[in-house]
């Protein structure tokens, strides 16, 4: 574990937090300088033809092993994906739905790539779609609880949602879908690598993630966690060399067996074809950075400027979504009015030129359906709290009438 001078003093490997106040890790995070030295490795080799494969399928298993332990999942639950929505939709295709089936989730507060699947699905094969509705900006863990039945085959949800980025409590969703043998499956791109993720202790079964926001690495490169018994349960639909056992690691990646294949174990049938090498080298960096800063160390200094963030913007007058701080609160501070706007944009004219002032004094953000969301990672500091707290406190002083 690490302390705090330790997470203060990796701020200088973030050449971004120089020139900018950068709250918008939600979008996506800052890239580390170790990890931006691992991409230039690999393109140098790659220029001058000392390519080493062999090396480049080390790389990939040290990367697997690195987010198994970050996630506290066994290396072969983990499986490389290009984003979230290609492990979502690898567990949702590799299930044997059946008309009259059913799955439960809040669409109104996910991505929409976490909607979208499910509403293919229903028109593909009459798998029925239950949505609750939000409660307060939050997922209604006992309302998603309510709709299961019988015919219940997932539950999804997201760790933190999309917007307004409250945090859900997804253990006890776990903990009944687990004794009803009903598959959990969840988007934790908001939170991983920012809230310390254990798979167990949440009870979570499948869990997708892209690797450009909180394990700040690249935009095309994910991961997907399946649990052991969930995964040998599950046929994939697309299949490639790599997913196939052909009894151990000595085998050519070019290999054929024979008709009587073996599907390799766990998640490892998930993986397709050769690897995006270059995202893998950037998040192998910046997953070996959050083991040595330590996450759970992460998550109380992320967790704690943010819930300090969002105090001081509550004694500006200032309409923080959630009201004070508390667990349903992570790295996430959004400001403004649920549902005043579109995607990203705001119909409030003072969440419109607050986000303006802040952006032409170099302070990234973003706005998500209404509301202005303020991300922070453990490159942010205390001076990066006060300096878009001052700012705030200066355009509520031009602009008392807009705020009234």
């Amino acid at each position: 574990m690490s302390d705090t001078s330790s997470i203060e003093a990796a701020r200088a490997e973030f050449p971004g937090t120089e020139g900018l106040t950068y709250m918008n890790v939600s979008a996506r995070g800052l890239t580390p300088q170790r990890s931006r030295d691992a991409v230039d490795a690999m393109m140098d080799n790659m220029q001058s033809g000392a390519t080493d494969k062999a090396a480049m399928f080390d790389l990939i298993e040290n990367a697997r092993e690195g987010y198994a332990k970050l996630i506290n999942a066994k290396t072969d639950e983990i499986s490389l994906v290009k984003n979230v929505s290609e492990g979502l939709n690898a567990i949702i295709a590799a299930y044997p739905w059946k008309r009259g089936d059913n799955v439960v989730l809040c669409q109104d507060l996910e991505h929409p790539n976490n909607v979208y699947p499910w509403r293919h699905l229903n028109r593909r094969l009459g798998v029925e779609v239950r949505s609750v509705s939000p409660r307060d900006g939050a997922i209604p863990t006992d309302e998603i609880l309510e709709q299961i039945d019988e015919n219940t085959r997932m539950v999804t949800a997201s760790s933190v949602t999309f917007a307004p980025g409250f945090r859900t409590d997804i253990a006890p969703i776990g903990a009944v879908c687990r004794e009803r043998d009903i598959l959990f499956l969840v988007d934790g791109v908001q939170s991983v690598g920012i809230l310390n993720t254990d798979v167990e202790a949440l009870n979570i079964d499948a869990m997708s993630v892209s690797t450009q926001k909180g394990l700040l690495g690249l935009y095309g490169m994910g991961f997907l966690y399946c649990r052991t018994d969930w995964a040998e349960r599950l046929t994939p639909v697309y299949l490639a060399r790599f997913g196939v056992d052909l009894g151990g690691s000595g085998a050519h990646e070019a290999s054929l067996g024979d008709d009587d294949y073996a599907l390799m174990p766990a998640a490892r049938r998930f993986d397709l074809g050769n690897y995006n090498y270059v995202g893998v080298a950037a998040a192998e960096a910046s997953i070996g950075m959050m083991h040595e800063l330590g996450p759970q160390a992460i998550e109380d200094y992320t967790v704690g400027l943010a819930h300090d963030f969002a105090r001081g913007m509550i004694e500006l007058g200032m309409p923080v979504c959630g009201g004070e701080p508390g667990p349903h609160l992570g790295s996430i501070i959004p400001v403004g009015s649920i549902g005043e706007g579109q995607h990203d944009t705001t119909d409030d004219p003072a969440m419109s030129s607050l986000h303006d002032h802040l952006a032409e004094n170099d302070v990234q953000l973003s706005i998500r359906r209404g509301i202005l969301r303020f991300s922070l990672h453990f490159y942010n500091n205390s001076d990066d709290v006060e300096r878009v707290l001052d700012l705030t406190r200066t355009w509520r002083g031009h602009n008392r009438a807009v705020m009234s």
